[in-house]
């Protein structure tokens, strides 16, 4: 465990010590900004007289959502630059760019994208969502036919998925994802305003059995090397569609593993129901009902980047075309249910998000309701049900308030 951690008065020693950073900012004449306010890292943010910039970011030896008592390896970091590496060369113009990593400080030197904005900032600001969440649906296909074996082949897919074992915090994603929020935990809370709710959510015993089953499919399924925690709050949006300066990228990818290709669908669903549900709450229906149209969007941009590159597969006398439509049937039906465990243990569980927790008491129990009522939907009927039943379902829940 390294003890020598980063601060403000140091980052400018640190960077004239890393021969991969040199020339790209001036340490002499440095503006230093910690922004890391995540819940595992420090991140300092690099500027230098000339405008130029880069972003470190260090591993703590802990939980920083937690705290001390809540210790977490630092070699996640290195998880990190592996799916940065292997994601960006896949989808450049989609991925953070990894400039450098420092394996024994834990420190990955990130390309500067303080032109853009957090996208989930972005939503609870009521900015615009258009064009944002298209382009991962494209990095997720290509993510999955790049790390799967349609591109490597079986043994090179199977020696990548056991390097890059990830179980620390995958163990985190069981625990807060699929575990707490439907068995209880002391980690768990809501508002007095739910409490019923979160009660009536454990003693459903249809809902917790599937999300047990969607727990077994993320043990159990090896696809591709996910990026494991994508949402609206690990992407970053610069411009809008249409625009000519239309920027989307993913980052903080350290949950990365080998795992089903429908959990990174699943929590970006999770979490546009999360957006949409708010802007219900708030009374933008039309916005609300834009923004849960998102989500076909992103499967429509996925299902057509990876019939694309289906054609370029690897030994194709080995996989039938015919295969490839059973393949997209389970991927949908895993990410219906993950993304239903992902809307409950946004509400129920620890890591909780501002786009729901934020609004005042009266609007948060509208948007907890919609998300416990779609995250259930989801769950227990995933891909019985089309994507024109679930938007129904949603405007119905969005422009009657009831609670």
């Amino acid at each position: 465990m390294t003890t020598d951690m980063l601060n403000l008065t140091t980052v400018s020693d640190y960077i004239r010590s890393r021969p991969a950073l040199q020339g790209l900012i001036d340490p002499e004449n440095l503006d230093v900004a910690e922004v890391g306010d995540g819940n595992l890292n420090l991140v300092f943010v690099c500027r230098d007289s000339a405008g130029r910039g880069l972003v470190l970011k260090q591993s703590l030896p802990y939980v920083r959502l937690v705290g001390p008592e809540w210790p977490m390896t630092e070699d996640r970091a290195a998880r990190e630059a592996t799916a940065l590496s292997v994601h960006g060369s896949l989808a450049p113009e989609l991925v953070c760019r990894l400039i450098d990593y420092d394996n024994e400080r834990h420190v990955l030197a990130l390309e500067d994208l303080t032109d853009h904005e957090v996208l989930r900032s972005r939503l609870n600001n009521g900015s615009s969502h258009r064009g944002a969440f298209a382009p991962m649906g494209r990095l997720i296909a290509r993510v999955l036919a790049g790390t799967s074996w349609m591109s490597l082949g079986e043994e090179a897919f199977r020696l990548q998925a056991g390097a890059t074992i990830n179980s620390e915090l995958c163990r985190i994603s069981e625990d807060l994802v699929f575990t707490e929020p439907f068995l209880g935990g002391s980690r768990n809370s809501v508002r007095a305003s739910v409490e019923d709710r979160a009660d009536a959510l454990q003693s459903d015993t249809e809902l917790v059995a599937s999300a047990m089953r969607m727990k077994r499919r993320f043990l159990s399924v090896q696809e591709a090397l996910v990026h494991g925690d994508l949402h609206t709050g690990s992407m970053f949006v610069r411009g809008q569609d249409a625009d000519d300066n239309l920027s989307v990228k993913a980052f903080d990818s350290e949950f990365a593993f080998y795992g089903p290709i429908g959990f990174d669908l699943g929590l970006l669903w999770g979490n546009i129901l999360a957006a949409a549900a708010r802007a219900a709450a708030l009374g933008e229906e039309d916005r609300a009902a834009s923004l849960f149209s998102e989500i076909e969007i992103t499967w429509d941009a996925f299902d057509a980047e990876i019939r694309t590159l289906w054609a370029s597969r690897v030994n194709p006398e080995l996989y039938a075309d015919s295969f490839l439509e059973s393949w997209l049937k389970d991927i949908l039906d895993d990410a219906w249910g993950f993304a239903g465990a992902e809307a409950a243990r946004r509400v129920v569980g620890l890591a909780k998000v501002s786009d729901v927790e934020s609004l005042a008491d009266a609007d948060y129990v509208y948007a907890v309701t919609i998300m416990l009522s779609m995250g259930r939907s989801w769950l227990v009927e995933r891909s019985t049900r089309d994507f024109d039943s679930y938007q129904r379902e949603f405007l119905a829940a969005a422009t009657a308030r009831t609670v």
